[in-house]
């Protein structure tokens, strides 16, 4: 068991640490996806500096990377507490990655993939809420805030088990911590309030104007 413990976690942290979004910004326009625009290596800042197509691939990727971690680890046979760990190590490393000099993203993209293969129906519900916020918002990381603060309340309401539920708030919290300091640097830039819960400038799914 201890064999299996160790090759999921080396997996799910080499998972994580696949750049999709530093990929798809060489491959498309052969910049640096962390030297423009917001400068995170996710989907949004991809969608906005790159395209909605290669933002929405990098989407789908980085959540595939999160569920293929976890369904490995219970394929190998793990115990719930260290498919959590795998799940946390996923999200490091795609935070962390060893490709980069660990200067990765935010992690919320392999968050949400995580969640999605430990508690897919009730994920389905909190994605749904996430989508509305979205849409109504047109502000990505409140959207996913708003949808992930629900999460353990749905969880619970389903009858689901306490460690989820309590998984469900700490992973989010681990991934907000890195993204902190750079929401902390847009609170402070002048002008950037006003974006904090309504982005009237353009939707996250529309290439950022020049």
């Amino acid at each position: 068991m201890a064999g299996n413990i160790t090759l999921a976690i080396v997996i799910a942290y080499l998972l994580g640490s696949i750049p999709f979004a530093y990929i798809a910004g060489r491959l498309v326009k052969g910049v640096d996806i962390r030297q423009v625009g917001g400068g995170n290596m996710g989907a949004v800042n991809t969608m906005r500096e790159i395209g909605p197509v290669p933002g929405f691939a990098v989407l789908l990727a980085d959540m595939a990377k999160g569920s293929l971690a976890v369904l490995v680890a219970q394929w190998l046979g793990l115990s719930l507490p260290f498919v959590f760990v795998v799940g946390l190590v996923v999200v490091a490393g795609h935070n962390w990655p060893v490709w980069l000099k660990f200067k990765g993203g935010q992690g919320l993209a392999t968050t949400l993939g995580v969640l999605l293969a430990l508690v897919p129906i009730e994920f389905a519900i909190s994605f749904a809420i996430i989508v509305i916020a979205v849409l109504i918002t047109s502000n990505m990381r409140l959207g996913a805030g708003v949808g992930l603060v629900f999460l353990p309340l749905i969880i619970w309401l389903m009858g689901g088990e306490v460690s989820l539920i309590v998984y469900s708030i700490a992973l989010p919290i681990f991934c907000g911590l890195k993204g902190f300091p750079r929401l902390r640097a847009d609170v402070a830039r002048i002008g950037s309030k006003k974006d904090l819960i309504v982005d009237k400038q353009y939707k996250p799914w529309q290439k950022k104007r020049r």
